[in-house]
Order: structure tokens, then C-alpha cells, then sequence
């Protein structure tokens, strides 16, 4: 189940964005399929649905879409089948995707996700790249097993693999990776530690009822 985070290529980079400073997390995972299968997978509703959440909306260039209970956004370019632009807007806050998509030896393909972020320094302290980046490995994960098994649906209840030890060790293995990048990208390791550990605990740890 770890093998999905152990073969993510992970580097983080800061630019401006908009005259702020803003992170950039970058992921790039190679599968074993076509460019043109794995465009489509990333960029057709029907299949996004089943590795990672059902999509509404105009998935084209300018179209706004709706990911359910999750964020909306505009396309904003689109290079089809090598690479597309999008906001990411969620709880308030706009940040940007672009998805790039390459051929590889014997066959594979590639897909390269780089979220651009202007995030607060009391939670980047706080969580670190892991916030964003564990839900990015958890959907790059979903991706290689649809792409492994195309017409399979995802779990009914997501949240009860992520809490079982099978889960834990996935996220856990993802957390301390980010962590890593995060050291390389010149974040103290104790903090960058801690930090994993917080992101860590948000995405296992049962919610307390009061």
C-alpha cells in the first residue's frame, strides 16, 4: 500500500504569485499506461469519479466545474493530451493546478501535479506541505488503481480505509515524506517532523463527538 509514495517524486519551491509570496508542491508519478489513457482519466468526469470524486460542471478551456464536497475552479489553459491549467478554489482561498502529462519508456506515462499556494505561515508551521500534499498522494494513489482497473468503483466509505491500519500506514508514509521535502527545501528537521506528525494525526484520528 506504501508503494504509491515510495515512487512519487515530491520537491517544493516558493514564487510570487500575484505580489505574494506564495509554495509551490510539486508531485510527479509515472504509470503504467498510454499519455492519451491517462489524459483521459485525469479530464473525463466519468472516470474522475471513480478515483476521486464525482465532477460537475464545463471541463473545458474557460469552464467552471465543481468537484463534490471538495473545490471549484475555472480551466484556465488547456494543452490536450499534454497539459491543463486550473483555480483551485476552496473554503475561501484560490489557488492554482496545472497538470502535465508526458510519454515514458516502455509504454508508461507520466503525470507531473503542481499546486501553487499562498498559505499563511502560522499553518504552514503548523502542518507543513502534508496538509495539501497527503490528499494529493491519496488521489494519485486512487489514479493508479483505476488505471489498473478501469471500470472499478471507488470504496463506499473512504474514511473508514483511511482509519484502518492498512490507511494509517499510507498517510503516515506520506507524511514523513513530505517531511522530507520539506527538510530539503531548507524547513528544520524537528519542525518539519512535527509538523508530519500534525498532518498525520488530522487524517487518521477519529473526530471526537462532544
Amino acid at each position: 500500500m506504501t508503494e504509491s509514495t515510495d515512487t512519487t517524486l515530491r520537491q517544493l519551491s516558493t514564487v510570487e504569485r500575484d505580489g505574494h509570496e506564495a509554495r509551490v508542491a510539486t508531485l510527479a508519478q509515472t504509470y503504467q499506461t498510454t499519455p492519451e489513457d491517462l489524459w483521459d482519466a485525469v479530464t473525463t468526469p466519468a472516470r474522475i469519479a471513480r478515483w476521486f470524486a464525482p465532477v460537475t460542471g464545463d471541463l473545458r478551456l474557460g469552464g467552471r466545474f465543481q468537484v463534490e464536497n471538495n473545490a471549484a475552479g475555472t480551466v484556465q489553459t488547456c494543452d490536450a493530451p499534454r497539459e491543463f491549467t486550473a483555480t483551485w478554489e476552496y473554503g475561501g482561498e484560490v489557488s492554482w493546478l496545472a497538470v502535465r502529462i508526458r510519454g515514458e519508456e516502455g509504454g508508461a506515462a507520466s503525470l507531473e501535479l503542481e499546486h501553487t499556494a499562498v498559505v499563511a505561515d502560522e499553518w504552514w508551521d503548523q502542518f507543513g506541505p502534508g496538509a495539501t500534499g497527503v490528499g494529493w498522494d491519496l488521489g494519485l494513489y486512487g489514479l493508479g488503481l483505476h488505471l489498473a482497473n478501469p471500470d472499478a468503483a471507488r470504496p463506499d466509505d473512504e474514511n473508514a480505509w483511511l482509519l484502518s491500519d492498512e490507511g494509517k500506514a499510507f498517510v503516515t508514509a506520506s507524511s514523513e515524506a513530505w517531511a522530507r521535502a520539506s527538510v530539503a527545501a531548507g524547513t528544520p528537521a524537528e519542525a518539519a517532523t512535527a509538523a508530519a506528525l500534525r498532518t498525520t494525526a488530522f487524517y487518521t484520528e477519529m473526530p471526537t463527538e462532544e
